[in-house]
C-alpha cells in the first residue's frame, strides 16, 4: 500500500482539507444529541421556578441552535463529499494513465508474455478498489474515530468510568476483524487473480469470434468460459462466508457494546452523576458513532481488495522499460542502416534465433529476407525497429548506434506493413491519420492512390468516413492490406518495411499487392526492406538475403541465388512445384 500513499501525495492539501471538513461536520452532528439533552433537562424535567414564556422561549432558543448546527453540518458534509471526490477522480486518473504509460513503454519482450485483457482488467479493478476505498475511510473510518474521540471528551467530562467501557469495546471490535481480515487478504488476491485471467480469456473469445463461430465452438467456448466464471463464484463464495462472519461477530460485539453504555449510564445515574438528559445525549451519539462500524467487514474488505489491486500493479510498474540514453545522438534523416555482427535469443530458448547477422542497407536500395519458418526472419524486423535489443552485436542507424540515439525518433521515419493487417475500428480517415495526425485529405487521398486503395473510396459513398468495422472486418484481405501499405506511405518514410506483407492473400490479390510495392520500391527514395515466404514476392530486390537458423547462409540478386542451386534454389523449385500442381 506504499503506492496508495505516494499517489495520494499530491493531493495532500485537498486531504487534510477533506478530513478537515469530515471531522467538522462529525463534531457539529454529534451537538445535535447534547442540545437534545439540555432540552430534556431544562425544559421537560426540570420546569420548577419557570414561567410558562421562559420555557417556550428557552426551548426555542435551544432548537434554533440544533438547526444552525444541523445546517453547518450538512453544509460540511457536502463540501468534504465534493473534496474527496475531487480527490479520487484526480487519484484514479492518475494511476489508471501511469498503469497505461508502462504498459506502453514495456520491452516487448516483456508485453509478449502479458494478456492485453488482464492488464486492463487489472488497472480497471485498482482504480474503482482505491476510490471505494478512499471514500470508504474518509466518509466512515475516519468520521468514526472523530467521533469515537469527542465521545471520550465528553465522557471524560462526566465520569471516568465511562471511559474503559468504550475502549474495551473498540480493541474487542478491532481485534476481531484483524484476525479475519488475514484470511480474507489471501483469498482476495486469489479473485483478483482469477477475474483478470478470466478478462483476458473473454477478450481473447470475443476477438476471435469469427474463428470461434466459423469452426462450430460456440458452445465449447461458452462451457470455457463458464468453468472460469464458476471458478471466481466459488472463490467469491468463500470469502463471503468469512466476511458474513465478521460482520455476525461485529454486530454482535456493537450490540453487547451499546447495552453495556447503556448500563453504564444507568448506574451513573443512580448514583446521581448524570442527568437524564445526558444519558439521553450519551445514548443518541454512541449509537451515531458505532452503527456506521457495523460495515466494518465491508471497509476491511475495500481495504484488502485495494491492497491485493495494488501488489498486481507494483508488478506492472516493476517491469523493465524502454529507456532512452543519457545523452542521446540526433540520428537527422535516415539514409543508411547496417547490423554488425547481430545475434539474439528468446528469453527461455536455448539457441539463438539470430546468429552474427551482418549486412547494410542505403538510400534507394530494395534488399530482401527470405528463409523456411523459424529462420529468424520476423525475429531481424523486431530487432530493426527496437521491439528486440541484441544480445551482441549492434544496430546502426547513419552509423549510430541503436544504443545512443533515441528509437522513437528514427521509428517515425519508418512506414511499417505487417502480415496481420492492425487497423482500428472507425473511418479511412481515422486509420489513415492514426500515423500522422495533421494529415489533410490530399496528403491521404494521394497516398491511397499510391497504394492502388482508388477502387476502395470509388465504391463508399462516404468516401474517407467510410466506417471500416473492428480490425476492418468490413473490408476484404487485400483491402485491408492496401489501406495499411497507404498507411504506412502516408508519413513518408525514409524506411519502408513489408513483413510476409501479401502471405495470407490469395494469388491474384498477391500479385496485384505485389506489383503495388515493386512499383513503390522502384522510386527509390527510401530504404525498402522486403521479408518473404513467397519468393515471387521478391524478385525485383536489388540483394535476397537468404536465412537459415539465424544465419545468413546466401545472399545476392534472384538469377545468381539461382545459379548457385543451394537454399534460395531449393525453395523456389519447392514453390514452382506447388504453383504448377495447383494449376494442374
Amino acid at each position: 500500500m506504499h503506492l496508495l500513499w505516494i499517489y495520494l501525495r499530491p493531493h495532500r492539501r485537498l486531504a487534510a482539507l477533506a478530513l478537515l471538513l469530515a471531522a467538522a461536520s462529525q463534531v457539529l452532528a454529534l451537538i445535535d444529541p447534547i442540545i437534545f439533552g439540555m432540552i430534556v433537562d431544562d425544559y421537560a424535567i426540570d420546569r420548577a421556578g419557570k414561567t410558562d414564556d421562559e420555557l417556550v422561549s428557552g426551548a426555542l432558543w435551544l432548537l434554533a441552535l440544533a438547526v444552525l448546527v444541523a445546517v453547518a453540518s450538512r453544509l460540511a458534509k457536502a463540501l468534504q463529499e465534493y473534496v474527496t471526490r475531487l480527490i479520487v477522480q484526480k487519484f484514479g486518473t492518475q494511476i489508471f494513465n501511469d498503469g497505461l504509460r508502462q504498459t506502453l513503454r514495456l520491452k516487448f519482450q516483456e508485453f509478449e508474455d502479458m494478456n492485453s485483457g488482464e492488464v486492463l482488467s487489472m488497472l480497471q479493478k485498482l482504480r474503482s478498489d482505491s476510490e471505494r476505498f478512499i471514500n470508504s475511510f474518509i466518509n466512515t473510518v475516519f468520521a468514526a474515530l472523530v467521533g469515537i474521540g469527542f465521545l471520550i471528551w465528553y465522557s471524560v467530562t462526566k465520569h471516568w468510568a465511562l471511559v474503559p467501557v468504550f475502549l474495551i469495546g473498540v480493541l474487542v471490535l478491532g481485534g476481531l476483524t484483524g484476525l479475519l481480515s488475514r484470511e480474507i487478504k489471501s483469498q482476495q488476491r486469489s479473485i483478483v487473480r482469477e477475474t483478470n485471467r478470466s478478462s483476458g480469456f473473454i477478450s481473447e473469445s470475443l476477438r476471435n469470434v469469427e474463428l470461434i463461430k466459423s469452426l462450430g465452438l460456440t458452445f465449447t467456448e461458452i462451457r470455457r468460459l463458464q468453468a472460469q466464471t464458476m471458478a471466481i463464484f466459488a472463490l467469491e463464495m468463500r470469502k463471503v462466508k468469512r466476511i458474513r462472519l465478521l460482520s455476525f461477530l461485529q454486530g454482535t460485539t456493537l450490540s453487547l457494546l451499546k447495552l453495556s453504555i447503556l448500563f453504564a449510564l444507568l448506574w451513573l445515574i443512580f448514583r446521581d452523576v448524570l442527568s437524564t438528559g445526558e444519558l439521553i445525549a450519551m445514548q443518541f451519539i454512541s449509537v451515531a458513532i458505532f452503527a456506521p462500524l457495523q460495515d466494518l467487514g465491508n471497509i476491511i474488505l475495500a481495504y484488502r481488495e485495494t491492497q491485493a489491486s495494488f501488489a498486481n500493479f507494483a508488478a506492472l510498474m516493476a517491469k523493465p522499460i524502454e529507456r532512452r540514453p543519457a545523452s542521446p545522438v540526433e540520428i537527422g534523416p535516415l539514409t543508411d542502416l547496417r547490423f554488425s555482427d547481430v545475434s539474439f535469443r528468446h528469453k527461455g530458448a536455448v539457441d539463438n534465433a539470430l546468429d552474427g547477422v551482418d549486412f547494410s542497407a542505403g538510400l534507394g536500395d530494395t534488399i530482401a529476407f527470405v528463409g523456411p519458418s523459424g529462420s529468424g526472419k520476423s525475429t531481424l524486423v523486431k530487432l530493426l525497429v527496437g521491439l528486440y535489443t541484441p544480445a551482441s552485436g549492434q544496430v546502426f542507424y547513419n552509423d549510430i548506434s541503436t544504443k545512443d540515439l533515441r528509437y522513437n525518433e528514427a521509428r517515425r521515419q519508418i512506414g511499417f506493413v505487417t502480415q496481420e493487417t492492425y487497423l482500428f475500428a472507425g473511418t479511412i480517415r481515422e486509420n489513415m491519420q492514426f500515423v500522422k495526425p495533421d494529415a489533410s485529405d490530399t496528403e491521404i487521398r494521394e497516398a491511397l492512390e499510391q497504394a492502388a486503395c482508388g477502387p476502395l473510396l470509388d465504391k463508399s459513398p462516404a468516401g474517407l468516413d467510410t466506417l471500416i468495422g473492428e480490425r476492418g472486418m468490413k473490408l476484404s484481405g487485400g483491402e485491408r492490406q492496401r489501406l495499411s501499405i497507404a498507411r504506412a506511405l502516408l508519413r513518408q518514410p525514409r524506411l519502408l518495411i513489408f513483413d510476409e506483407a501479401t502471405s495470407a492473400l490469395d494469388s491474384i490479390t498477391e500479385e496485384r499487392i505485389t506489383e503495388t510495392v515493386r512499383s513503390i520500391s522502384a522510386r527509390s527514395n527510401q530504404i525498402t526492406i522486403l521479408i518473404a515466404h513467397r519468393l515471387s514476392t521478391i524478385m525485383h530486390a536489388g540483394t535476397i538475403f537468404v536465412l537459415e537458423k539465424g544465419r545468413i547462409v546466401e545472399s545476392g540478386g534472384h538469377a545468381a541465388l539461382l545459379e548457385r542451386k543451394g537454399l534460395y534454389y531449393a525453395m523456389w523449385r519447392q514453390q514452382i512445384g506447388e504453383r504448377r500442381s495447383a494449376a494442374a
